[in-house]
């Protein structure tokens, strides 16, 4: 099971007070927290965002295989940044470290606790109607043309695609890219069809309970009051 697989099963089945809270509720708070720590230049309040970060997974109950891979991935960017700045101040390095390490927490906690069509359901309000379809669709595309590759893959290695030459492997590998090119192409000309066949509205994604408000939306206004008060106490730092 890849790593979007496996986020989707834990949005779906997770039983903590996030996974039911309301998808509107910690859209608000997820991307209050992302603007909060890009924009800021308070290291202080950086620092207390990403305590809060950390938290929000922790007690959703987040694989931490999973967890760490968030918090690694963009420490190999960020990496690049701190030793081109090599030398200067440590205040700087550490804001280059934590902003995107916080940000990709607070995104994991968001996507691993909403399942996808609730995460959509908002967006579509705000996007013109066929790019949210269009998003809608290809995020669900996503899961199958995954499992595709992996099959694809695993094939090519038990009839032995994956050894020889080089120029071999690299023929083998972009016939191998060209069948899933294709593969998706003419599934989204079924998936089109179908959907023309049952009366397609033009809207896909169009449920409501994504802003259901209830008891464990508190959950989410108590982080939120916490962010709020980390803003009001270092947000004038420098």
């Amino acid at each position: 099971m890849s790593l979007i697989e496996r986020l989707d099963s834990l949005a779906n089945a997770g039983t903590t007070p996030w996974h039911r809270a309301s998808a509107i509720a910690k859209l608000g708070l997820a991307t209050g927290l992302v603007l909060c720590v890009v924009l800021s230049r308070s290291l202080p309040l950086v620092v207390a965002l990403h305590v809060l970060a950390w938290a929000l997974v922790l007690s959703c109950r987040m694989p931490w295989r999973i967890v760490l891979a968030a918090a690694t991935y963009p420490l190999f960017v960020s990496g690049l940044f701190v030793v081109a700045t090599w030398g200067g101040p440590a205040r700087a390095q550490l804001l280059l470290v934590l902003r995107p390490v916080t940000a990709s927490l607070t995104v994991l906690w968001l996507i691993g606790t909403t399942p996808y069509p609730d995460l959509f359901a908002p967006v579509s309000r705000v996007l013109p109607r066929y790019l949210a379809d269009g998003l809608f669709l290809t995020y669900r595309a996503l899961f199958e043309l995954l499992g595709r590759a992996e099959r694809l893959w695993r094939a090519l290695r038990m009839r032995g695609g994956s050894t020889g030459p080089p120029a071999q492997r690299l023929a083998v590998a972009g016939e191998g890219l060209a069948t899933l090119v294709l593969f998706g192409f003419e599934r989204s000309q079924r998936v089109y069809a179908a959907m023309l066949l049952r009366g397609h509205s033009g809207r896909v994604c169009g449920c409501r309970h994504w802003a259901e408000v209830g008891r464990e939306d508190l959950w989410v206004l108590a982080a939120a009051i916490l962010a709020g008060a980390a803003v009001a106490r270092w947000g004038g730092r420098a």
